[in-house]
């Protein structure tokens, strides 16, 4: 019986952790969800009705995720969701309609499922294991059948054919845009990317992506026609417009929507809305409930957009001064995020930037000095298994090109300089990883049990 969220996750790691120091390679030689399967079919959780959203890419497939949960549950279904990284607490990953699972149904269930669980990771060999993305997925499939949930809207961890995510039968594979990631478990191109991310494409089944590089377009279509699936591409001139940038999210114009308001920041988050909006559509068509060609549909996904809440995305912390924490460790993500709080922006302005250095954090650093008076590098401890760039090596990197560099380890420390710097007029910008999103949650007291 587990009592504590320490006890649950030193045993939901346990087998992933004996290999932690062994030379990690690509997903398809070191990934094996057979044994996510086998406890699945064990505990008859893959034999309902339930209908399944799968969602991968490479940026706002989280964002993606959370809009589509929150406009179905306007739409009135209960909505189960899956979701990684989480900002402070492990349950945050597991949600219906919203709020995450209780502490004491999250251990309740874990400690139902042990002997399951124990049986199958007696089977494995010295240098297999069983993923905690299946434990937790295993987690969410029982908790949704005790809570009644009718549609589930799942974010693949990683990449997407080797991901436990991709067991459950979904009908709907979601694919936002792709790009480099991860290339020493997925591969070094954006062909082997792509194959990685179409192995979530069911036979017979949809997809839908926003556009992609012609030669993920090509993967992507030949994937659909093996698994004799319906392919949906949206081009660029079937997304929404941008009407009007708010201090405290946008109003996008779309198609027979009409003016919705979205309370997020980041223009990239359009082609999220348009893409969420359209994947909505076509799982909600195998679902009762309001008919798509009446008023009350049309509304239910406006009231849906405009109460997203999805934490930690252009997110703004603070009035005086103006405090705003991204999740950019991409020079893309970077770069959206960028445009879409450039027109609140008041100097001066200073960025504190903390980029693990398995990430191009020397082009992050070129991003945010462009608009950055100062650039103050930091760092967490939280997760010992995500590495920060060495500080020589990061001061380095950010000198080159910014003439004001501060370096410290701890996010306090940085916030401390920052606000010293711009005083109350001006801005402070933090383009840093999930984990010190997750401080940012703590230092501001910010729930993250709902959204």
């Amino acid at each position: 019986m587990f009592d504590t969220m320490q006890s649950a996750m030193t045993y939901i790691f346990k087998t992933r952790r004996r290999l932690d120091v062994a030379p990690r390679g690509l997903d398809e030689n070191t990934r094996d969800v057979s044994f996510t399967r086998k406890i699945l079919t064990r505990e008859n959780l893959l034999a309902g009705s339930r209908e399944y959203v799968v969602i991968t890419g490479s940026r706002g497939k989280g964002s993606v995720t959370g809009m589509m949960a929150k406009m179905l549950e306007s739409l009135g279904h209960t909505v189960g969701m899956m979701t990684s990284p989480h900002l402070i607490h492990w349950n945050e990953r597991i949600r219906v309609n919203g709020r995450m699972i209780p502490t004491d149904d999250f251990l309740r269930i874990l400690s139902e499922l042990q002997p399951t669980i124990d049986a199958v990771t007696d089977q494995l060999n010295d240098d297999q294991y069983l993923s905690p993305q299946g434990i937790f997925l295993t987690i969410a499939l029982r908790w949704f059948d005790e809570r009644d949930v009718n549609v589930a809207v799942l974010e693949v961890g990683r990449g997407g054919r080797f991901d436990d995510i991709a067991v459950v039968p979904n009908k709907l594979a979601v694919f936002t845009p792709l790009m480099l990631e991860h290339t020493s478990l997925l591969g070094d191109s954006l062909e082997r990317i792509a194959w990685h991310k179409a192995g979530i494409i069911s036979h017979s089944g949809q997809a839908v992506s926003v556009p992609q590089a012609p030669e993920v377009g090509r993967v992507f279509d030949k994937e659909a026609l093996d698994r004799d699936a319906t392919f949906t591409w949206l081009a660029k001139r079937d997304m929404a417009q941008l009407v009007e940038n708010r201090p405290d999210g946008q109003l996008i114009r779309y198609n027979r929507y009409g003016e919705l308001f979205m309370p997020l920041l980041g223009h990239y988050q359009i082609e999220n809305a348009t893409l969420a909006i359209q994947a909505v559509g076509m799982v909600h068509a195998r679902l009762r409930g309001i008919a798509h060609n009446t008023p009350e549909y049309v509304n239910a996904i406006r009231d849906g957009l405009a109460n997203v809440k999805w934490l930690g995305r252009s997110q703004q912390l603070s009035e005086k001064p103006l405090i705003y924490v991204d999740g950019a460790i991409t020079v893309a993500s970077a770069q959206s995020f960028l445009a879409g709080v450039k027109p609140h922006l008041r100097g001066p302005i200073v960025s504190i930037v903390g980029v693990p250095v398995d990430r191009d954090y020397t082009g992050v650093y070129g991003v945010m000095a462009e608009v950055s008076e100062k650039l103050i590098i930091t760092e967490t401890d939280i997760n010992p298994n995500t590495k920060f760039p060495d500080k020589d090596d990061a001061i380095t990197a950010a000198n080159a090109v910014c003439e004001d560099v501060v370096y410290t380890e701890k996010l306090p420390q940085a916030l401390e300089i920052a606000r010293k710097t711009v005083g109350t007029d001006g801005t402070i910008l933090l383009a840093v990883s999930l984990m010190l999103v997750g401080e940012c949650m703590l230092i501001w007291e910010i729930d993250t049990a709902q959204i």
